[in-house]
């Protein structure tokens, strides 16, 4: 009995790394991938387009149309869009939080 537990813990531990692998082997979407790597100076915060100065990203800018917001509603950062499609979120203070690939959107 314990060894027939045994097998099936390690059939469904194997199960689902061989369906997370699958999940990120899409490039596309890969932070691997440089379109959507912070490397890429269209993602980065340096980037005066996606800065926190700019005022259109300031969470002072009550017409601001690029706000990610809470549950709540409360403010907790802002979204820009790159060239090629990548949707780049940042912190009000301008941390990168995520993306989301240019094919998703």
């Amino acid at each position: 009995m314990k060894l027939q537990l045994m097998l099936a813990v390690i059939s469904m531990l194997i199960a689902s790394c061989t369906a997370n692998a699958q999940q990120s082997m899409n490039y596309n979407d890969s932070p691997l991938n440089y379109q959507n790597s912070e490397l890429n100076y269209d993602n980065s915060s340096l980037n005066y387009k996606n800065s926190p100065l700019n005022y259109d990203n300031s969470p002072m800018n009550y017409n601001a149309t690029n706000g990610v917001y809470d549950n709540r509603g409360n403010r907790i950062g802002y979204e820009v869009r790159t060239p090629s499609g990548v949707t780049n979120i940042y912190s009000n203070d301008g941390k990168r939080m995520g993306y989301v690939p240019a094919n998703q959107r």
